[in-house]
């Protein structure tokens, strides 16, 4: 794999790059606390089923820029971020696969941005008015999203002990350790916690957290693909099947099994699969 580096939209973002120039564009959107290793899985398999793979590490995360400003990180920037991507590589639209913040990330792609969207896959994270269906059991699963929001709290007690809270917290199932001290070693990086907090900060208000759902966010309308896994200990499964409500196109839902949060490294072989099979498999 290459990673090449692009300006666009008043930062540099770092871009994993693999297959066919002339192949079907995947664009695969990290969440929180990762970056383009995730797919590290996935990247290779798609390339070599002939895709044209780009993984960047998104504003904030990882080798790319890390703006100070909380209000550079709302999810209108953060659109423009990856179709002014698409727009350096003269791409018109893409197949837009995503996973926890990139998934909240492909959905608003869908929405706001439908004609760079020539298919979307969400793994974890379902559309957003479908969260607001989801009851109070996903209000609480979320809990931390407001703790998140306090300046400077979850700063000083994430990276105690060495990052004990995010380990036990974020990796409830045993698991080797490898992407949890990916993880650790990302978001220890000089300014890299905040900005990836910045993400919640930018797009989460607390005034309207656990109301009534707002159901006036445009449908998406290309065909979409929900993937959850049901040890998820931050999502429910409402929230993702809700979601074909407000897609108006092909919906698919796949229930993975006995897999935490991390789909595409807990369980890759399983996710490429659904992937390819989604895609219409090798080119």
């Amino acid at each position: 794999m290459s990673t090449e580096r692009f300006d666009v939209n008043g930062v540099t973002l770092s871009v994993t790059t693999e297959g066919p120039v002339d192949g079907p564009p995947v664009l695969l959107l990290h969440g929180f606390p990762d970056t383009a290793e995730l797919w590290r899985h996935q990247v290779p398999a798609l390339a070599g089923a002939g895709y044209r793979v780009l993984a960047p590490d998104l504003r904030g995360f990882g080798d790319s820029s890390r703006p100070v400003d909380v209000s550079a990180y709302r999810m209108r920037t953060l659109i423009g971020d990856v179709t002014g991507l698409l727009d350096a590589l003269e791409i018109p639209s893409a197949a837009v696969i995503g996973h926890d913040w990139g998934a909240g990330l492909a959905w608003a792609m869908g929405m706001f941005a439908p004609g760079r969207v020539s298919s979307l896959v969400a793994l974890s994270v379902g559309h957003p008015s479908a969260r607001s269906h989801a009851g109070w059991e996903q209000s609480e699963l979320s809990w931390y999203m407001l703790w998140f929001l306090l300046p400077d709290v979850a700063e000083t007690v994430l990276p105690r002990d060495d990052w004990a809270f995010l380990r036990q917290w974020g990796w409830r199932e045993p698991s080797d350790g490898v992407d949890e001290q990916r993880q650790v070693d990302a978001l220890a990086r000089p300014g890299a916690l905040t900005a990836a907090l910045n993400w919640y900060r930018a797009n989460i208000d607390p005034k309207t957290f656990g109301m009534p759902p707002d159901d006036r966010l445009p449908h998406v309308t290309c065909p979409t693909l929900g993937v959850w896994s049901d040890l998820d200990p931050f999502l429910n499964e409402a929230q993702m099947t809700e979601s074909s409500r407000f897609v108006d196109a092909p919906w698919r839902y796949e229930r993975v099994i006995g897999v935490d949060h991390w789909l595409p490294v807990r369980a890759p072989e399983q996710v490429t699969g659904l992937l390819l099979d989604f895609l219409g498999g090798p080119r």
